[in-house]
């Protein structure tokens, strides 16, 4: 696909991982060529170097604003860990639960910053999960528990392609971003998380539901920009699906509109394909 104009750029917060003996900042292929190749846009990682759990801290050390000026967008991703408890006032996990107090320190104080300075902001599965907590929301540790809850982890198989296999219908907010763009009422998307928004942050408006209630879809409701986060995995095979790859060339227009605003309307052209 060819897109004209300025390539923008687009940051994508790092996990944490254990590779080995050594710890790693990484972030999964699938969201990288889903940013390149569905939003047309060059991904930068952004290392979860944060230290502690002092928000303000990595800020004043950091500068996130510096950050935040030279991007024309910010994408989170999902990941196979829990936002910690405290963030939102919840419950201890249960044991053997996975965290990353380092992605979490980096990104809660990131997504309001960029935000406000109106950068588009697209986030998917733990990504909504940050959106609302970085809100004030709280989540469910552990959907499937919570009585009258469907199951929303991943089916239990080492193929990748039913992992990420449709999962559950979810309807779109009359109105809404997602329902323009998808250009119906309800679409059918996989499920592979067990944590998700208990109670909705304010200032975030519901884009879509599942059958059992859970907000599946969010956006800011007074961002100054493309601001929007789903549940589920738009990343997969991005190119297979009309309505992920909508999703991507929205948020690919709105940073190109950054990127342009941002160096003047100078234009670069961008071929990827």
């Amino acid at each position: 696909m060819a897109f004209s104009g300025p390539l923008p750029l687009v940051g994508i917060p790092a996990d944490v991982r254990e590779i080995g003996i050594h710890p790693f900042h990484a972030v999964g292929e699938k969201y990288i060529n889903a940013v390149a190749h569905g939003s047309g846009a060059f991904p930068v990682l952004i290392p979860a170097f944060g230290e502690g759990r002092d928000l303000a801290a990595l800020d004043e050390r950091y500068g996130l604003d510096a950050v935040i000026e030279r991007l024309d967008g910010l994408f989170l991703t999902g990941s196979p860990s829990n936002i910690m408890p405290e963030r939102y006032d919840g419950p201890d996990s249960a044991p053997g639960t996975r965290h990353d107090e380092q992605r979490d320190c980096l990104t809660l104080p990131l997504i309001r910053a960029a935000v406000d300075a109106g950068l588009p902001l697209f986030a998917v599965c733990r990504g909504i999960q940050e959106v609302n907590v970085a809100y004030g929301g709280t989540l469910h540790q552990n959907i499937q528990e919570v009585p009258g809850m469907l199951d929303h982890r991943e089916a239990e198989s080492p193929s990748r392609d039913d992992k990420y296999a449709p999962a559950h219908k979810v309807a779109l907010a009359e109105g809404g971003l997602l329902a323009t763009l998808a250009g119906r009422r309800e679409v059918t998307v996989n499920s592979l998380h067990a944590q998700g928004i208990d109670r909705l942050a304010p200032g975030l408006i519901a884009e879509a539901t599942a059958p059992d209630g859970i907000v599946e879809a969010v956006r800011v409701d007074d961002a100054g920009a493309f601001a929007l986060a789903v549940q589920w995995h738009p990343e997969w095979r991005v190119h297979e699906n009309p309505f992920s790859l909508a999703l991507f060339e929205a948020f690919g227009d709105a940073v190109r509109a950054r990127a342009a605003a941002r160096t003047g309307g100078l234009t670069r052209n961008a071929m990827i394909a």
